[in-house]
């Protein structure tokens, strides 16, 4: 796969996941904007990925901001050619203590930020382009405590199967990429300790029919596939990357 000559987009490509997807892209030749809500971590990360990559600070449950972030990229770039639609976030809320300011931070990110990032990118997107958002098998198996996190990627799968009709002829494809448990510190830090988190991923490794949670490099890779030419006739479609834990 090469993607020399593209540019590309990681949302939330600041760590964990949208990192390891940004050096992915980058070592395969694409230059490749990174955006996030923290600065100092967007200057780092931008460090750690090289001359081929940018940071552009946008918070994208804030319409307003994606629509100054993709007026950016116009002007300094003029098109873009791949979007991997990756920032989101989850917390732990069990039936009966769910509060509306974690449902609203949820959706807010998960659902309405991928809705205006995807929207603001198309007019930017030439034939062949590629959107890859990433969802997460909770959407199919949400854990104890995980309903609205979980809602929130069910809503990605009915946004992407309306969308590839909206844009039928466009020329650019839009699928899902849905991870199961990956080794991140944002995986690690929803639970209340470490021995918590601990015994969780234990579990989770114990589900899948690999024996072992993912990498963020191995979801990367698949991001990279759905993004390039190598899937040119793949569209619509929710990939699972999750070691078969969601077959069991």
């Amino acid at each position: 796969m090469s993607f020399d000559g593209k540019v590309a987009m990681v949302t939330g490509g600041s760590s964990g996941l949208g990192l390891a997807i940004a050096k992915e892209l980058t070592s395969l030749g694409a230059r490749v904007v990174i955006t996030g809500r923290r600065q100092q971590q967007l200057d780092d990360a931008v460090a750690t990925l090289g001359s081929n990559a940018s940071a552009l600070r946008a918070d994208v449950s804030k319409p307003d901001e994606i629509e100054t972030l993709f007026s950016r990229v116009r002007d300094e770039h003029g098109r873009l050619d791949v979007l991997v639609a990756n920032a989101g976030g989850g917390e732990i809320e069990s039936l009966g203590s769910i509060t509306e300011a974690a449902y609203d931070r949820m959706f807010d990110t998960n659902v309405k930020g991928v809705l205006f990032t995807v929207q603001h990118a198309l007019p930017l997107m030439p034939p062949g382009g590629s959107v890859v958002i990433v969802g997460s098998t909770a959407s199919i198996q949400p854990g104890p405590g995980l309903s609205v996190y979980g809602a929130t990627k069910a809503a990605l799968r009915a946004l992407v199967r309306s969308w590839v009709l909206d844009i039928k002829g466009s020329g650019i494809r839009i699928n899902l990429l849905s991870p199961g448990p990956v080794n991140t510190p944002s995986l690690k830090g929803i639970f209340a300790s470490p021995e918590e988190a601990d015994a969780a991923l234990s579990f989770l490794a114990e589900r899948s029919t690999l024996g072992r949670i993912g990498e963020p490099e191995e979801i990367g890779r698949a991001v990279a596939f759905l993004a390039s030419d190598a899937a040119s006739y793949v569209n619509g479609t929710e990939l699972f990357a999750d070691g078969g834990a969601s077959q069991v």
